[in-house]
């Protein structure tokens, strides 16, 4: 008898019970946490799915999402046959075409938008999952477009070009051997949740912790040492101030600082303008608190940092609020210390596994000239770091034409709500483009406006490669059938690469010899790791990485060194205003005139975290929506008082160039003046709150976490 069987038994006594446990991979959340599930099959479907103890990740545990995951699966609004419109945009009327009829129009329309316009004129894009990406990218190239894109022009590649220009790398908390961790917008009970371990095991060998955050949460209540409840948008001038409390107080690992890094008496002068007064007037903090943690921090150590992918660099100035954090790192000597900051290098997919595949090799050596991205002739430094486009300038160039026209889009999971002006960027894809193509799960309301929508497949429902920590590669097994007509995104992309007979012999040979090629060298293939229902440790990977490497052989920078002044941004061309130090400004800085003040008092910050979603693909999941029904912002309860809001009043959310309409919920967790919405919900799009312009002029990223607005109850008729 097997594992699995004697799991069955244990757990459903009988000895003919037609269930059968089958192991996959939960990826609601992407791209990181795809923690190992125990699917349990009857009749050809799912009836209970729990985390599978043996996996190397998750170790048994799932979060509310993952706990959903049938839920997820069986949503009634799931794409079932390939469906060409015949509607208007919008509309959402469709016909039913079969697959191969499908293929011929894709081949057909793309081709002649490539023979009209120029390949260029075609962007692909692709939203969640992130787990096909590779396919997707070597396609757009290999049929002649340089416009790849993903939802990494909003989510972590802002934090990953600011920690490439500084350091080179990133580097994530060594949390085992610290003594002190700042956890600058940490929440582990919302987000990452099985980090929340590692927090623990410091507090229970006696270490410290401070945590930064604009509201108060379980994370700040049950182990924050110190709690610095900061005014949204203003972590830069806290991390420069702290950095002059370090120098002044002489905290600073100076030893460490003239040995490896580089622009430092520059960085000292930039600090030297934040006096403690002054950061306290702008953070809204005491001037002992901020004493105190810059203390604790610096003379703690080895000290680690909790680094957001998103939560800083949603603000217009939050690319350089991530690198003043990062300096901090430098300044004590703790990048690339035991206890501190430790770089490990991506593996496969943003995760780190400790190993190196070819990757990147396979989705960019097919690159097709030297034509400009989307978005690089304004984001010059996007363009100089990334291989994508900056999509937030597609809305802009839909309209204008320039520098070239936009006439078709092929996404795999788009969605327009990641988009600022979200209802303005639907209406310039309906008017401009010749064809607009969409593989998704469900009926979204990116897909009401696709010419054509194919029908995806879930996790449990195909194989795919997936590196995790520890040195570990895993190749999954389909838990049931595709549902309906659903097939694999990377079974479309290979099988579109025969039929339109594109030059790569290597994608039309199918996604498994793909992923041979790119985890060659690592010890194993495809076909071994399909021999095992949990992760196999891969014989090459060294785990966990070793502090000191980059200190040793030195950073990749063009000085060699840690540059508190920025080379790489010193290099881009100077009328693009791009400050090689890490300044401060205002994330409110282009609305601060007088009457857009007067008007929209309020500080809207989007996203913030909540335990049971995740962007907009948890809100028709049935079970996760019934925690909160109702799309819902969260107000200072002072500020209720003073405009007469209550719990559950309806409420207008409103900006210059949008309003929504949600419930209320009054908090006093945030401060006055504050008003926190989770993004995503069709019907209440806070995304439409967001100029397409309110973008940092670094990475482009639209200030999702800081945005004027107003609110104002709706009286009932």
């Amino acid at each position: 008898m097997t594992d699995l069987e004697k799991k069955i038994v244990a757990k459903i006594p009988g000895e003919d019970t037609g269930i059968e446990v089958k192991r996959s991979l939960c990826a609601i959340c992407s791209p990181g946490h795809h923690c190992g599930v125990d699917c349990y099959v009857k009749d050809g479907e799912i009836i209970r799915v729990e985390g599978t103890e043996e996996h190397p990740y998750n170790h048994g545990k799932l979060c509310t999402k993952g706990s959903a995951l049938r839920n997820y699966v069986y949503r009634k609004d799931r794409l079932k046959t390939p469906m060409l419109r015949v509607g208007e945009r919008g509309e959402g009327k469709f016909k039913e075409i079969s697959w191969d009829e499908a293929y011929q129009i894709i081949a057909e329309k793309l081709g002649k938008v490539k023979e009209t316009y120029g390949a260029n004129s075609v962007a692909f894009l692709s939203g969640y999952c992130k787990w096909y990406r590779p396919i997707l990218h070597r396609f757009c190239h290999v049929f002649g477009s340089v416009n790849f894109g993903t939802d990494d022009c909003t989510c972590s590649a802002s934090k990953v070009i600011a920690d490439k220009v500084t350091a080179g790398c990133g580097a994530g908390p060594d949390m085992a051997h610290a003594n002190t961790f700042l956890g600058w917008n940490y929440e582990g009970y919302y987000s990452s949740h099985l980090s929340v371990a590692g927090v623990q095991k410091l507090k229970a060998r006696g270490g410290k912790v401070i945590i930064i955050d604009i509201r108060e949460t379980p994370a700040s209540k049950n182990y924050a040492d110190l709690f610095l409840h900061i005014n949204p948008g203003t972590d830069g001038a806290l991390a420069l101030g702290m950095g002059k409390l370090i120098i002044d107080n002489g905290w600073a690992d100076m030893e460490y600082v003239e040995k490896y890094t580089y622009g430092f008496e520059q960085y000292k002068a930039l600090c030297d303008a934040y006096p403690l007064s002054k950061v306290s007037e702008i953070t809204g903090l005491k001037e002992e608190e901020i004493y105190e943690a810059a203390k604790l921090y610096a003379t703690n150590g080895p000290a680690c940092t909790n680094y957001s992918a998103s939560a800083l660099v949603h603000h217009i100035n939050g690319f350089n609020a991530h690198r003043a954090i990062v300096c901090l790192s430098a300044l004590t000597g703790n990048f690339d210390r035991a206890g501190g900051n430790v770089p490990n290098p991506p593996t496969y997919l943003h995760k780190p596994a400790g190993f190196k595949t070819r990757e990147h090799e396979f989705r960019s050596n097919r690159y097709p000239g030297t034509a400009r991205r989307i978005g690089a002739e304004k984001f010059p430094l996007w363009e100089a770091q990334f291989d994508e486009t900056q999509s937030m300038e597609l809305l802009n160039q839909l309209e204008t034409g320039r520098p070239y026209p936009i006439k078709a889009i092929f996404a795999l999971g788009m969605n327009a709500k990641m988009y600022p002006e979200t209802d303005h960027l639907l209406k310039a894809m309906s008017e401009n483009l010749d064809f607009f193509c969409l593989t998704d799960m469900f009926d979204t309301m990116t897909a009401k406006y696709a010419d054509l929508v194919l029908p995806a497949c879930s996790s449990v429902e195909r194989g795919e490669l997936k590196a995790y920590q520890g040195g570990y590669l895993t190749f999954t097994k389909p838990v049931i059938k595709p549902l309906y007509e659903s097939r694999s995104d990377v079974d479309i992309l290979c099988d579109l690469a025969r039929i339109m007979d594109l030059d790569d012999e290597l994608l039309k040979s199918g996604y498994e010899k793909c992923c041979d090629w790119m985890i060659e060298g690592c010890g194993l293939t495809v076909a071994d790791l399909k021999k095992s229902d949990l992760p196999v440790k891969v014989p090459i990977a060294k785990w966990p990485a070793v502090p000191g490497k980059i200190l040793e052989n030195g950073f990749k920078t063009k000085t060699g060194k840690f540059e508190f002044y920025s080379t790489a941004i010193a290099d881009i061309d100077p009328s693009f205003g791009l400050d090689p130090l890490p300044v401060y400004y205002d994330s409110l800085r282009d609305q601060n005139d007088p009457e857009t003040k007067e008007n929209y008092p309020f500080y809207l910050c989007t996203g913030a975290r909540l335990a049971h979603a995740v962007h907009s693909r948890t809100h028709e999941v049935p079970w996760l929506r019934s925690l909160r029904p109702d799309p819902t912002c969260e107000v200072n309860g002072e500020d209720a008082d003073r405009l007469g809001l209550k719990d559950g009043d309806t409420v207008e959310l409103y900006s210059p160039v949008g309003a929504i309409r949600v419930k209320c919920q009054l908090t006093w967790k945030i401060k006055p003046g504050t008003i926190l919405m989770l993004h995503g919900y069709d019907e209440a799009n806070v995304n439409n709150l967001i100029p397409r312009n309110h973008l940092d002029p670094y990475s482009g990223y639209p200030g999702f976490k800081g945005m004027r607005c107003n609110i104002r109850k709706v009286e009932r008729k």
